[in-house]
């Protein structure tokens, strides 16, 4: 991040009381208002008012915790628990890592579909009704970018699945298992 957008970034101050108080419009706020510059993609910070620890993750998960609970979830009940099953597993990190460029992919995906689709709309934002009809449209090429994102997603996981095999190689070669073949060292 450039350093002129850094200073841009708003901050927002949390309270004891549990009030957020945004610097940029020196007024308190609530998490619908924190969830809406997440939908406008606006850059912010929430800090603890006397420490001045980062609580921005704390409270974007907060809001993922409400919209989980209320309408219709994102997750299923399996899907949580298996990402729990992966805190403290030695795949965590991976398993974030696998998430967040699988999130990125179908980020990418979604925003070359919009770009090409807002020709169709003569530059109109698309409205979730429209969105919903171009779907029922669309099906077809939907289909296509989907088993796009699949294959890429697929190619993300075999990388991911070589590189631990590689790891494993590297760290376990040096002991005399039976099976496990030694990494190559170069001698000069």
């Amino acid at each position: 991040m450039s350093s002129t957008k850094k200073s841009a970034e708003r901050l927002i101050k949390k309270y004891p009381n549990r009030r957020l108080y945004d610097t940029q419009t020196s007024s308190y706020i609530t998490l619908t208002d924190v969830k809406q510059l997440v939908l406008d993609a606006d850059e912010f910070t929430v800090v603890d008012a006397k420490s001045n620890e980062d609580l921005t993750r704390a409270i974007l998960l907060q809001i993922i915790l409400e919209e989980e609970a209320n309408g219709a979830p994102m997750f299923s009940s399996a899907v949580l628990s298996q990402i729990i099953r992966y805190y403290g597993h030695a795949m965590q990190g991976m398993m974030g890592s696998y998430l967040e460029k699988n999130v990125q992919a179908f980020t990418d995906i979604q925003d070359k579909f919009t770009s090409s689709a807002a020709g169709a709309v003569e530059g109109k934002p698309f409205s979730p009704e429209m969105w919903t009809q171009f779907m029922n449209v669309q099906g077809p090429m939907m289909q296509g970018m989907m088993n796009s994102y699949i294959d890429q997603s697929k190619n993300l996981f075999i990388q991911m699945q070589e590189q631990m095999q590689s790891q494993s190689k590297a760290m376990f070669g040096a002991f005399p298992f039976p099976g496990i073949v030694p990494p190559p060292t170069d001698k000069k």
